[in-house]
């Protein structure tokens, strides 16, 4: 199996771990947790697994990577392939339907097994972000009542303030006064030149000022396993996978929100080097929402994990269909 170098500044061997350690996906739910928080907990880890359980430690440091979104190997039941999953995380959950104007995304709805569309969707998997269609098919899978899901993250944490204080199924909360749980979704805004944290964006949603902001989510899936002061999250398009992300908890189980790295316009981050080892981390994000689970029981039981597509073979197209033009702007993470 091809294994994906990163720099060396992000990537960190993991620690030993201990006999009495246990995998946080592979702990049962805790007791008291509602039908609906199980069902996305369990959504979302069977894909952690499925995907070689890569994973961010406390650090903010890359600690492990397989197979990626594009790549045609097998994943871990040695039965999907890789971008296969990935297109149907876009096809099944609803999501594909809205990115229809922009290249490549009709070849994702076609029959597998033809080289040219193939080839054309893979290509669409790549230039496009597929988080928040991760996120979009995980609430379909566990059945989540009343989840609009989008292509953009930023739909759903705006869905989640409209809604106020008792909406449903989730309520916008700030990550740094509420105490995460299995279920809920813990998101950053992503490049942006300043840092705005909760405050900043609540204040953005209340002007109108939110338009298409680029934003990432990610599931959490078990939180303080055991004493360990840790958050656990599983999102789509981590480094390019599948990935768990550990976060620090502290004595009472708050999130020890790590401070947003500096970034210029563009999103970089110009300090983080080789040379300056210090200043990388994956976790240093502006964590700017928790959105809290508010909803107990899902629309229908959760079905197990998506089959994969099937290829079926199809005759060779005589030419390339044209790919429709758009200046429909593209989906934030």
């Amino acid at each position: 199996m091809r294994r994906m170098l990163l720099p060396a500044c992000l990537l960190l061997a993991a620690a030993p771990l201990s006999a009495a350690a246990a995998e946080a996906c592979d702990v049962p739910p805790r007791f008291g947790l509602s039908p609906l928080a199980v069902a996305i907990r369990n959504t979302a880890c069977n894909e952690h697994r499925l995907w070689f359980r890569p994973f961010i430690d406390r650090d903010g440091r890359a600690a492990s990577l397989s197979v990626t979104e594009a790549e045609s190997d097998h994943l871990a039941d040695n039965g999907l392939i890789a971008w296969q999953r990935v297109a149907g995380y876009w096809r099944n959950s609803g999501t594909l339907n809205a990115m229809g104007s922009i290249a490549g995304a009709s070849s994702c709805l076609a029959p597998l097994g033809t080289r040219y569309t193939d080839s054309d969707c893979r290509a669409f998997l790549i230039d496009n972000p597929w988080s928040a269609a991760f996120i979009s098919w995980v609430m379909v899978r566990a059945g989540v009542p009343g989840f609009n899901t989008s292509p953009r993250h930023i739909d759903y944490i705006r869905a989640a303030y409209q809604g106020g204080p008792s909406g449903v199924p989730y309520r916008l909360v700030d990550p740094a006064t509420a105490k995460p749980a299995p279920g809920d979704l813990l998101c950053f805004l992503r490049d942006r030149s300043t840092t705005l944290s909760y405050s900043g964006l609540v204040q953005a949603l209340g002007n109108g000022s939110v338009g298409h902001w680029k934003s990432h989510c990610e599931v959490v899936v078990a939180a303080n396993l055991g004493g360990d002061q840790t958050l656990y999250l599983v999102g789509g398009n981590v480094m390019n996978t599948v990935a768990m992300r550990l976060l620090q908890l502290d004595r009472t189980g708050l999130i020890k929100l790590p401070p947003a790295r500096e970034r210029n316009s563009t999103g970089i981050d110009p300090s983080c080097t080789p040379g300056r080892e210090e200043e990388c981390s994956f976790n240093r994000q502006d964590w700017a929402a928790l959105l809290q689970l508010t909803a107990t029981s899902p629309l229908v039981m959760p079905s197990p994990t998506a089959a994969p597509i099937q290829p079926t073979p199809v005759s060779q197209p005589t030419s390339a269909p044209a790919q429709p033009v758009t200046d429909e702007p593209r989906p934030t993470r």
